[in-house]
């Protein structure tokens, strides 16, 4: 079983189109015999992303963090409890092909970064997507080129971060080999 893990956003109040985006990529990997790990909360993307595998009869694992009680998710394929919110990352990357970060907080965010640092260091071996919906990860492309412009980053680990524009552009980089 081929696993992508999925980090986003918990958030209500967002714009849309991103929970539409969302959703388009979890039918998109579905459709490419993909399973799903999340976050596994109801709440905001995590919701979305939830529902939506559960809707495509899609194999889902979910990893929570034990102070989350009464958010989770509760039809995933699999449910994990963590005792940190460190150990849920860890969990969440263990044996996936993938990590996509959605539109998300700052959250979305440390586990990106974690994870592209763990990738330049050899400690993960997936591929990492950030989906740029409505170019939302335009700012962090910018950070990373100008790491690499101030040669703070050299450019094999500024190549291994990708930031497709759409969920079908995503999924077709994740199955090129």
């Amino acid at each position: 079983m081929k696993k992508v893990a999925i980090f986003c956003s918990s958030s209500y109040t967002i714009d849309p189109v991103y929970n539409e985006a969302a959703a388009r990529l979890v039918d998109c990997l579905a459709e490419a015999g993909f399973a799903m790990v999340s976050g596994c909360t109801v709440k905001g993307t995590m919701g979305v992303i939830s529902r939506e595998a559960e809707s495509r009869g899609m194999y889902h694992i979910g990893y929570i963090p034990r102070f989350m009680k009464g958010l989770e998710y509760p039809s995933a394929s699999e449910l994990h409890w963590t005792d940190t919110m460190s150990e849920r990352k860890e969990k969440m990357r263990e044996g996936t092909v993938a990590v996509v970060a959605l539109p998300g907080g700052i959250g979305t965010l440390d586990e990106l970064v974690e994870t592209h640092c763990l990738r330049k260091l050899g400690k993960y071996s997936g591929k990492l997507f950030a989906l740029n919906t409505n170019g939302f990860y335009n700012p962090y492309k910018a950070l990373l080129d100008h790491y690499l412009s101030t040669e703070m980053m050299d450019g094999s680990s500024r190549a291994l971060m990708s930031f497709p524009e759409t969920p079908e552009e995503l999924v077709e980089m994740l199955v090129k080999e």
